[in-house]
């Protein structure tokens, strides 16, 4: 796998732990999404992805948290 910013093929997957907030005002209370993604980072230049992993996913896409959720 190359790098999408510099090509190079210094690659390193990592599992991290994250938490998703919704921004503004009104999410301030929010607990936020936790999720726990694999990152795949340039060991050359720094650049670095994630893929939010499916259950995160569906929570973000309609705009709740794990509180909120039924």
């Amino acid at each position: 796998m190359y790098c999408a910013l510099c090509q190079s093929r210094k690659q390193a997957e990592f599992t991290v732990e994250m938490m998703i907030h919704f921004g503004g005002p009104k999410n301030i209370d929010d607990p936020g999404i936790l999720a726990f993604p694999k990152v795949s980072v340039c060991l050359e230049c720094g650049f670095a992805a994630f893929t939010v992993p499916e259950t995160e996913l569906r929570l973000l896409k309609a705009g709740i948290t794990p509180s909120t959720a039924s």
